[in-house]
């Protein structure tokens, strides 16, 4: 039990300190030596637990998938089929990848896919693959439902949320003023008007609204001016 709990330990520093090293410096740069010695584990024990950097960019995927899912997760028990839980979940990842080096090195590697071997038969989605998959989803169900504006497809809406969260996060990577929550309310009150239904604009909290977004101005979507 206690050489279990040892590994288990070194497993987690290995991949924090992996996820640190890829988020500075990408995948092709990033040495297995200098994530061991990040790790303060020996190049054997790096290797005992995974044979190549692939393998730990993987595991580093993995966990930060885990995390995109758990966020989702909530937004959708919190408010079921609504704009108003993408907007949550859109809060809630960028708040993660300003404070979650794992989560951050996960979205980085999505990027660096062309500098990397082709992904092992087991490896599961990406954290970016994830989140687009969950938005495409959930926005394919709001236009059956009716609740995006008339000529909005769910297809649609998807590109656009999935390019403006993609690119906080690219941009958030060198300069985390871009994962602010200010800046992704701005985001919101630019695409809900034009996104969701006239009769869900009232209802919709651009700055959202879980425990990580909790401000005291809870004002809704702003409807563009006449004119306009």
């Amino acid at each position: 039990m206690v050489k279990q709990e040892r590994a288990a330990r070194t497993r987690r520093s290995l991949i924090e300190a992996a996820s640190e090293v890829f988020a500075e410096a990408g995948f092709a740069p990033a040495s297995l030596a200098a994530i061991s010695t990040r790790a303060g584990v020996s190049n054997g024990a790096l290797h005992f637990h995974f044979a190549n950097k692939n393998m730990l960019a993987e595991a580093v995927e993995e966990r930060a998938a885990v995390a995109v899912s758990e966020i989702t997760g909530a937004a959708r028990r919190r408010h079921g089929e609504s704009l108003q839980a993408v907007v949550d979940a859109t809060h809630a990842l960028m708040d993660t990848l300003a404070r979650d080096v794992v989560v951050r090195a996960g979205f980085r590697l999505a990027g660096d896919a062309a500098a990397r071997p082709a992904p092992s038969p087991h490896a599961g989605p990406g954290p970016r693959a994830q989140w687009q998959h969950w938005v495409e989803d959930s926005l394919r169900r709001l236009g059956r439902g009716g609740a995006l504006a008339p000529g909005v497809s769910g297809a649609d809406a998807a590109r656009v949320v999935v390019s403006a969260t993609v690119g906080l996060q690219v941009l958030g990577a060198t300069d985390t003023s871009w994962l602010r929550r200010h800046n992704v309310t701005r985001v919101w009150e630019v695409l809900l008007p034009r996104l969701a239904h006239r009769r869900e604009l009232g209802t919709l909290v651009s700055s959202g609204t879980g425990p990580a977004g909790a401000v005291a101005a809870r004002a809704p979507a702003r409807t563009p001016s006449a004119g306009r």
